[in-house]
């Protein structure tokens, strides 16, 4: 999972905000360290990544957003890679008071990622254990899960992912 900080929201369009996400690494360890019994991320059974291109227009992003009910979307470059999200409700709302055209690139709306030397990724990937992604979760809205290299986005992870494992296992 890839996480970063984010840029300060003077960088965004009107109702845009970075303070919600993505903290540097690295991530503590969780007060109770047998919450999840030892469960790793691939354990959640995320359902597959869907993210975006940034040239994706913002006509298009909204239309699947609300197709599969995701409020947030992670934008990618040419080489699948994560820039940043899109908060699909902001971005309907700079749509419907015409901020946001429907041909406009998406990543002229999207929340970078800062990747800055003092403020890494927090990577996440399936071999990650639960407790280090609550404690992630615990100041972000979602992470980003990818392989050891970062290389492509394998799912999305909640707290709600969280709430679900543990309420199917009896925890």
């Amino acid at each position: 999972m890839l996480a970063t900080s984010m840029p300060s929201s003077s960088n965004f369009p009107a109702g845009f905000s970075s303070s919600a996400i993505l903290p540097s690494t690295p991530v503590s360890k969780s007060i109770s360290p047998d919450k999840y019994r030892g469960a790793v991320v691939e354990d959640l059974q995320l359902s597959p990544a869907f993210a975006l291109p940034f040239a994706e227009p913002v006509s298009r992003v909204i239309e699947l957003a609300y197709d599969r009910d995701f409020s947030h979307i992670p934008v990618l470059d040419k080489n699948r890679r994560p820039l940043g999200y899109v908060e699909v409700s902001k971005l309907k709302q700079l749509w419907e008071s015409g901020q946001a055209n429907p041909n406009d690139k998406v990543s002229q709306f999207m929340i970078k990622f800062k990747r800055t030397s003092t403020e890494p990724y927090t990577l996440i990937t399936p071999l990650t254990s639960l407790d280090e992604l609550e404690q992630f979760l615990q100041t972000n809205i979602f992470a980003l899960v990818t392989d050891a290299e970062r290389k492509f986005v394998i799912g999305v992870a909640t707290m709600h992912d969280l709430e679900q494992f543990v309420s199917r296992r009896g925890f």
